[in-house]
C-alpha cells in the first residue's frame, strides 16, 4: 500500500498577522485600567478691590492697599439706610454685628466694618468723641502694661511707641470721653485686614486704615457715639 506524503501546511501571512493581533488584544485587556486623574477645580478670581481700598501713598507712613481677600465683602465700606434710631450726626457701634455707622442727614449711614474687644474687656454705653489724632503715639494703659508686662517699654511712663502702620492704633484714632473722663475706649486704623469681623482687640474699635482715614474726615470733635453692648456673656475676670 502507497502511503500517502505527509503534506506540511504553512501559515499564510494573513493568519499569522491575526494571529498577533489576538494576542496583542488579549494582551491589552488582561492589564489593569488605569483610573482618571481628578482635574483640581481653580481656585475664585479674588475679589477686584474698590479703589476707596487702594494704597495711600501720600500718608506720613505709606499706608498699602487692602488684601480685600481677607475681607468679607460684607465688611466693606458702604451706605445704608439710618436704621439706627439715632439722629444724624451720630456714631453708633453695633459691637454684635461688627458695624460701625455714622448717621446721615438724609436718612442714609455710612456704614464700616469693625474688629471689637475680646469678651471682658469690652465697653459699652453714651459718650463723645473728645478729640481725634493722625498717627498718634499709643500709650497703653497702666492697667493693661500690668497684665501684659512686655508692654513696658510703651507704658505712659515711658512715653508710648512711636507712631507707625505697626503701632496699635494706625493711622488715625478717635479718643472717647464720658461725663470729661477718658474712657481709655478708641476709634482706630490697623494694618491687620484678617481682623475685622472678629472680636479680637482689647476693648477698642478697629478699622481698615482707609476706613479710620475717610471716618476721620467725616468726624468732627464733639461727636455723640453709642456703643451697643454686646449679647455675648462676659469673659469672668
Amino acid at each position: 500500500m502507497t502511503e500517502r506524503p505527509t503534506v506540511h501546511f504553512s501559515p499564510s501571512r494573513r493568519h499569522v498577522v491575526l494571529g498577533l493581533a489576538g494576542l496583542v488584544l488579549s494582551g491589552c485587556a488582561s492589564l489593569p485600567r488605569q483610573q482618571a486623574r481628578a482635574i483640581p477645580a481653580a481656585a475664585p478670581p479674588p475679589p477686584p478691590r474698590p479703589l476707596m481700598y487702594d494704597a495711600m501713598p501720600d500718608e506720613a507712613f505709606p499706608v498699602p492697599a487692602v488684601d480685600v481677600s481677607k475681607v468679607d465683602p460684607r465688611f466693606w465700606r458702604s451706605e445704608v439706610a439710618n436704621t439706627t434710631n439715632e439722629p444724624p450726626g451720630t456714631l453708633v457701634v453695633d459691637t454684635d454685628a461688627k458695624y460701625l455707622y455714622f448717621t446721615q442727614a438724609d436718612g442714609s449711614a455710612v456704614r464700616y466694618g469693625i474688629g471689637v474687644g475680646r469678651e471682658g474687656f469690652s465697653w459699652s454705653g453714651r459718650a463723645k468723641v473728645q478729640y481725634k489724632r493722625k498717627w498718634p503715639r499709643w500709650t497703653p494703659p497702666d492697667e493693661m502694661v500690668a497684665r501684659q508686662p512686655e508692654l513696658e517699654p510703651y507704658s505712659i511712663a515711658n512715653g508710648g511707641m512711636d507712631p507707625g502702620l505697626t503701632n496699635p492704633l494706625s493711622a488715625r484714632a478717635l479718643y472717647i470721653f464720658q461725663d470729661g473722663r477718658d474712657t481709655l475706649y478708641r476709634l482706630h486704623g490697623t494694618h491687620q485686614e484678617w481682623s475685622i469681623g472678629r472680636a479680637v482687640s482689647s476693648g477698642c474699635i478697629r478699622l481698615l486704615n482707609q476706613d479710620v482715614a475717610d471716618l476721620y474726615e467725616r468726624v468732627p470733635d464733639g461727636t455723640p457715639i453709642v456703643v451697643l453692648p454686646s449679647s455675648a456673656p462676659a469673659a469672668a475676670a
